[in-house]
């Protein structure tokens, strides 16, 4: 998965109330400034993974009720799925993993925390989507081989968080077969981002379009190495994620311990070289599981 992490500001906090503060100004142009003062912010990096974790319920928290009241708002639907999906990804499914041989019960509830971010993601990703494509959700029920969800520029994002949330919530409800019959739709929506521009992410559309066709009943090994690939390549060799996430969808599904340390330890060269949170968040991934390599083999 690839990963912007979200950070807020006291700058950014006291932007927010001079925007609510402005009566002589319309209230939904006050939304809309401080929406796009948000989603502005969002794009900074924090490198710290401790720091981040800790201003981003903040950010969320925040982001999420400016949204409600702009739904149209497509960068900040963006932001804000984006910000759901990572946070549960990196700071709570992860911790379940690392739980799951030691304290059972406690990875199962981190687990559920994590599918619930997840759907929260997912369900303002898609309820923007379906407010500026009124006929995705028709598009995306379509039968296999039909034409793709058209996606405008502006939708890629929000389409591709909708897409990559979804199945991370779909990966922790299996014992949920409606929800688990949604994969293809999943599917569908990833591929129409990838489609549409296949570079999105410095390969994140890619690397996704991989975990699908690795995760997905009759999916070719093969097609997904090459979709992995493709992402290593789009992101000039430089992005930590694509490695790991081959590591574990190809090599550690074939049983191919020396194939799976190695994409660990490309993973850990390149993060090396790069201080911005999502490289740091893949370190610490590559690092646990070339130490648990002697339980997962």
């Amino acid at each position: 998965m690839h990963h912007h992490f979200l950070r807020p500001s006291l700058h950014l906090l006291m932007l927010v109330l001079a925007f609510a503060l402005s009566a002589c100004v319309p209230r939904q142009l006050l939304v809309n400034g401080a929406a796009d003062a948000l989603t502005a912010q969002g794009q900074a990096e924090e490198e710290d993974i401790g720091l981040a974790r800790e201003a981003s319920a903040f950010y969320l928290k925040l982001s999420e009720s400016l949204l409600r009241q702009t739904p149209g708002h497509l960068a900040l639907a963006e932001s804000v799925a984006a910000g759901f999906t990572q946070y549960a990804y990196a700071f709570v499914a992860t911790e379940a993993e690392r739980r799951m041989n030691t304290d059972a019960k406690a990875a199962h509830e981190l687990n559920e925390r994590a599918r619930r971010l997840y759907q929260r993601a997912h369900r303002h990703a898609m309820a923007a989507l379906a407010q500026a494509n009124p006929g995705l959700l028709a598009s995306l029920a379509k039968a296999p081989g039909t034409e793709l969800v058209a996606l405008k520029p502006d939708q890629v994002g929000v389409a591709y968080w909708a897409a990559a949330s979804w199945g991370a919530f779909i990966a922790l409800s299996k014992d949920e077969p409606d929800t688990v019959a949604d994969l293809p739709l999943a599917v569908r929506l990833a591929e129409s981002v990838w489609r549409t521009q296949p570079t999105f992410g410095q390969g994140a559309a890619a690397s996704l379009m991989g975990d699908f066709e690795a995760a997905r009943p009759g999916g070719s090994m093969a097609r997904a190495a090459a979709y992995f690939d493709e992402a290593i390549a789009a992101g000039g060799g430089q992005n930590a994620g694509p490695y790991v996430a081959k590591a574990e969808a190809i090599a550690q599904a074939a049983g191919d311990r020396p194939a799976f340390e190695a994409l660990l330890q490309q993973a850990l060269s390149v993060s090396a070289k790069r201080t911005d949170l999502s490289s740091q968040v893949m370190r610490q991934r590559a690092q646990w599981l070339l130490g648990s390599a002697d339980d997962l083999f």
